[in-house]
């Protein structure tokens, strides 16, 4: 019989397993859940502004999307549930120091408030809709009447749903890669980015887009300085943690998270908005297609990476 000295618990089937139990459904719902967040804040911020007629594409048409994007990242989430019947559970009590909690309830609000949005431009949203009962055309007009009330709520509703989608992984203290208090703010920021993308995407006027190149070029600033931050934070960190950033710096994610995430996803569209800032002629949907693609792959990758990652020696 041969005897075998441990001096490590790491890395040895059935003492240290692997529980990657979030899929794909996760990542997608991480991510429609930031841009539905961005899309909300700006069109809540060009309300209470009083700029609706010089930005209609904020207000009117790219708030179809964050409906959309909740309804279908809140699909994806039941889906990848054990037990999605017992969702209603979460609706029983209020954990303040659950990020869970508070995403679940912001979902509640936020989700409905963004489709009275939708129906409160229901009329130039879908000119050849005709309401035909009068209390439906009457709802509208109160819809319409107090736009401005619901704007002043969304604004901090998409706040928090913005950076819930960050602090749902920081809050798992046993994962080193998501445990810190940077992916709250990266996550927000993430998410104001691909929501100006989307706007940008969507809008009919140069100004608009001029202005939204202007916004996502300061987004993508900021969130490379947080990247930079949170990375120099785990090198500076524990073993584990150090463990954790070299998944992203010289490990089986670095080409992933550097090629497509901060060459593909920011530093070019960043150039490419700049150029464009500064009067250059430039495809706008080339860069907010890029951004939204980083976004995403952003989420798929921090997903996929955190679950390898473990405090356990």
């Amino acid at each position: 019989m041969q005897e075998e000295l441990f001096t490590s618990g790491r890395h040895i089937p059935n003492i240290d397993p692997s529980l990657e139990i979030w899929h794909w459904p996760i990542s997608l719902y991480l991510f429609l859940g930031g841009l539905a967040a961005g899309i909300l804040f700006f069109m809540g911020l060009i309300t209470v502004l009083g700029k609706e007629k010089e930005y209609p594409t904020t207000v009117k048409y790219a708030s179809i999307v964050p409906p959309i994007a909740l309804s279908v990242g809140l699909l994806a989430l039941v889906y990848d549930l054990t037990h999605p019947l017992y969702t209603w559970q979460l609706y029983t009590t209020v954990r303040l120091e659950s990020p869970m909690s508070w995403g679940a309830w912001v979902l509640l609000i936020t989700t409905p408030l963004s489709f009275l949005w939708v129906f409160s431009n229901c009329s130039e949203l879908f000119p050849k809709w005709n309401l035909k009962f009068d209390f439906l055309k009457k709802f509208e007009s109160f819809l319409k009447q107090n736009r401005k009330t619901m704007a002043y709520a969304l604004i901090p509703l998409a706040i928090v749903l913005g950076v819930y989608t960050g602090i749902l992984l920081s809050a798992f203290n046993a994962r080193p890669l998501w445990n810190n208090a940077i992916l709250g703010p990266l996550f927000l920021t993430s998410g104001l980015s691909t929501g100006a993308a989307t706007i940008i995407l969507l809008s009919k006027t140069a100004k608009e887009r001029h202005l939204f190149g202007k916004i996502d070029l300061a987004l993508i600033v900021i969130e490379l300085g947080l990247i930079v931050h949170m990375l120099m934070g785990m090198y500076a960190g524990s073993q584990v943690q150090l463990e954790a950033m070299q998944l992203l710096i010289g490990g089986e994610f670095t080409v992933p998270f550097f090629g497509f995430v901060i060459i593909l996803g920011l530093i070019i569209p960043g150039i490419l908005e700049l150029l464009e800032v500064k009067g250059y002629k430039i495809p706008v949907a080339v860069p907010a297609l890029l951004v939204l693609i980083g976004g995403l792959l952003f989420r798929f990758i921090m997903v996929e990476a955190g679950q390898i990652t473990r405090f356990l020696y």
